[in-house]
């Protein structure tokens, strides 16, 4: 049943490559990049108690294992054997990795591969593209036709693209594709602070709108980082809602708008996946960070959407804890979703079966066009 349904994980990131001490496995629980309060820690939260009694087994633990014994024990597996052990435990049968942000820290798609026993293929950041040639040296007037020719090399083996203007800009940004005079002033703005030592990090609201109409000239379906994340975001300009002008520019483009985690606004996401075909959501990164509450997110955000328009997503950032927790969770959140609509009768059980493979991965494979065989439920 769903306990043995593979999955695709259609937005994640790859898992730290060394191991971690007591603090940085802590940090590594939390959104915030702030300290947590004197005499407590990151595990004091639905995701630390989700993770001590899910993930504890995993590592031959009892459930609920004091955090202490739980690090000691991951450390003294080594960060190969733990990755392994989590990526296989996740039933994943591919993961869509990104890989704009701290990549060199992190398992690559091929070592994800690897290191899972499964599939895995790469999305595309469009900020870091942009970034990378400005690391480079580019200049203003070379930018745009740069940008274009680097973007299409980066992702010509990829199955997606994915941009954080949430967190560099907010969703409210002007939809309009920017002029080409636009962008060469833009460029030479941002790039003159660069020059002067500035970190390539691009925040532009023109540079921005042009990398995501860059985005759509490539045509593969582009990821949207909404609702909550670290405090780089606010999350008031994170509604998905504020995003809905651009959905209704780029409409007639085709591409597919992948609204990834939206929490907690996933009714706002639910509602533009409802009006628009070509918008699709996921609650990836609630998730996990909910624990326990996690069936109440999953079916607030089955209340309006489509049942072909919502993907499964953990993610799952360095810890490979956080990919076998997130299907867990999830499973655990959408079999008792479905097991409570088939008993009141609402539901054929046929149609509860259809709609989890719909979600767990036969979404994501017609999306990307991801071919991967993927068994459904039977």
């Amino acid at each position: 049943m769903i306990a043995a349904l593979p999955l695709v994980d259609h937005h994640v990131h790859g898992a730290l490559r060394g191991d971690l001490t007591f603090e940085s496995f802590a940090a590594l629980l939390s959104e915030s990049d702030r300290p947590a309060p004197p005499g407590t820690s990151a595990f004091d939260s639905p995701l630390g108690f989700a993770l001590r009694r899910w993930c504890a087994p995993v590592l031959d633990l009892e459930p609920h294992a004091p955090p202490q014994v739980y690090v000691e024990r991951r450390t003294a597996l080594g960060a190969a054997e733990v990755n392994r052990r989590f990526l296989h435990a996740a039933g994943v049968a591919r993961f869509l990795v990104e890989t704009g942000y701290r990549g060199d820290e992190l398992l690559s798609p091929a070592e994800m591969a690897e290191a899972s026993g499964s599939a895995a293929s790469e999305v595309v950041r469009l900020e870091s593209v942009a970034e990378e040639l400005a690391a480079a040296g580019v200049g203003a007037d070379e930018f745009a036709e740069r940008y274009a020719e680097r973007l299409a090399e980066r992702s010509a083996a990829a199955v997606g693209l994915k941009t954080v203007v949430a967190y560099r800009y907010g969703l409210d940004v002007d939809p309009a594709r920017p002029a080409p005079a636009e962008v060469r002033a833009a460029a030479a703005s941002w790039l003159r602070t660069v020059d002067a030592g500035a970190a390539p990090r691009l925040a532009d609201p023109v540079l921005l709108r042009h990398v995501i109409w860059a985005g759509m000239d490539r045509g593969l379906p582009l990821q949207v980082h909404t609702g909550f994340g670290d405090p780089d975001l606010r999350l008031d300009r994170a509604d998905p809602l504020r995003l809905t002008p651009l959905v209704e520019a780029v409409e007639p483009t085709g591409v597919p708008l992948l609204l990834l985690h939206c929490y907690p606004f996933h009714r706002h996401a639910a509602y533009l996946a409802h009006a628009y075909p070509h918008v699709y959501l996921d609650v990836g990164l609630a998730v996990p960070h909910v624990g326990a509450a996690a069936r109440t997110v999953v079916a607030e955000s089955m209340e309006l959407a489509p049942f072909g328009k919502i993907l499964y997503s953990s993610d799952a950032f360095g810890l490979a804890e956080l990919h076998h927790l997130g299907a867990t969770l999830w499973r655990q959140a959408i079999g008792d979703v479905l097991v409570e609509r088939v008993a009141s009768g609402d539901w054929a059980e046929a149609d509860a079966a259809r709609v989890a493979t719909m979600v767990g991965s036969g979404n994501a494979l017609r999306v990307y066009g991801t071919a991967t065989p993927v068994r459904s439920i039977t």
